[in-house]
């Protein structure tokens, strides 16, 4: 449903809809999701473009009849299918579009995500349609984001956008998988993400798409967070549009917490990627999650994974095994390794220094707590 409220839209569309049959793009689902964009600018809404399917749009051109795709073909693939999927939506419209390809390591590097922010910022200030995908001819499984449910919503909260539109083959979510069980009903409302929500998600559906329904819990999750309302929808049903400008839900809608997490908070938990874990003791728990301490070496008992200062960690209990927190680690591994158990005051004599002038091996700042990870 369109919100009044909603100026700024990032909208979604699977590669199901791009080329559903692996043989280029197709007008088959693409005309009516056209014009609902092009309605939404005339009613002077923003609206950003996630477009899946360079992969399968590109397909086509290469003589490869196996179902598993070698990654350096892959890339050749969305390299031809890219440049394709870009013309056709180019031809649908009166105005201009502009190509913007990511990779995660754009969102997760702070400038580049600045950067990124200020380019689609410009674009939709001077009235064009920001196409946007990942960058499939070049990232590594390092700095791929992975599926473009969660490329979406990243974009959404790196635009402030106020709703992320998942146009996908499904309705929405179910309280079981529609196509095992005729008495599962669509959950049309879902006001908090919980772990009985994410229990919910199965597989994915298409043949031809990277996510399945748990990555779309997964960027609801994200969008949520940072205050972005999120609806799940069939992109497949020309209905589904008419519903959406008629102020109808036809499918799952998310709403948006109404306390967002603060933005450096947001991009630590959701954006970067953990290169380790620091494991600590219950003193130290205790610390983080009654009193919203910083992470200091003393109550550190082991460290695990390779990673340097700037680097995303997850903390864990020593007992138990939990994650209780994730943010950003001060010092490296190794530096870690000389201190753990330390007190702060010793941190200098281990060392012979200290880096960045704070005995904080996490300061609270930078510091998530994390009711699942």
């Amino acid at each position: 449903m369109l919100n009044p409220s909603w100026r700024r839209v990032v909208l979604k569309v699977g590669s199901a809809l791009i080329a559903p049959d692996n043989e280029g793009c197709s007008e088959r689902y693409l005309r009516p999701i056209a014009e609902f964009i092009r309605e939404c600018r005339l009613l002077g809404r923003e609206v950003i473009l996630v477009s899946s399917g360079s992969v399968a749009a590109g397909r086509h051109h290469f003589n490869f009849q196996h179902h598993r795709v070698p990654l350096a073909l892959k890339r050749a693939m969305a390299a031809v299918g890219q440049n394709e999927m870009m013309n056709f939506w180019s031809r649908c419209f009166d105005f201009p579009c502009a190509q913007v390809l990511l990779t995660h390591g754009d969102l997760s590097d702070r400038v580049r995500h600045v950067n990124v922010q200020n380019t689609l910022r410009r674009l939709l200030d001077h009235g064009v349609l920001p196409i946007v995908n990942e960058n499939d001819t070049i990232a590594t499984e390092e700095l791929k984001v992975g599926d473009n449910d969660n490329l979406a919503a990243m974009v959404a909260t790196v635009c402030h956008a106020d709703a992320l539109i998942i146009c996908s083959d499904v309705n929405g979510l179910y309280t079981a998988d529609p196509n095992k069980d005729p008495s599962a009903k669509l959950i049309p409302e879902v006001k908090k993400i919980s772990q009985e929500i994410f229990a919910l998600a199965g597989g994915s559906a298409s043949a031809v798409g990277t996510g399945g329904m748990r990555t779309k819990i997964e960027a609801a999750e994200k969008a949520t967070t940072q205050g972005v309302d999120t609806l799940i929808a069939d992109g497949h049903q020309p209905e589904t549009f008419q519903c959406l400008l008629a102020g109808k839900n036809p499918g799952t809608i998310f709403y948006a917490q109404k306390n967002p997490l603060p933005a450096k908070k947001h991009w630590v938990r959701h954006t970067l990627r953990a290169k380790g874990e620091i494991w600590v003791d219950d003193g130290c728990v205790n610390a983080l999650c009654q009193h919203g301490a910083s992470l200091l070496s003393s109550g550190i008992v082991e460290i695990r994974g390779e990673f340097e200062s700037g680097d995303a960690v997850i903390v864990r209990c020593s007992v138990g095994k939990r994650s209780i927190a994730k943010g950003v680690s001060r010092f490296s591994a190794s530096e870690l390794f000389s201190i753990k158990g330390q007190q702060s005051q010793h941190i200098e004599r281990c060392l012979g220094y200290c880096p960045n002038g704070s005995n904080a091996v996490i300061h609270r700042s930078e510091m998530m707590l994390l009711e699942r990870i």
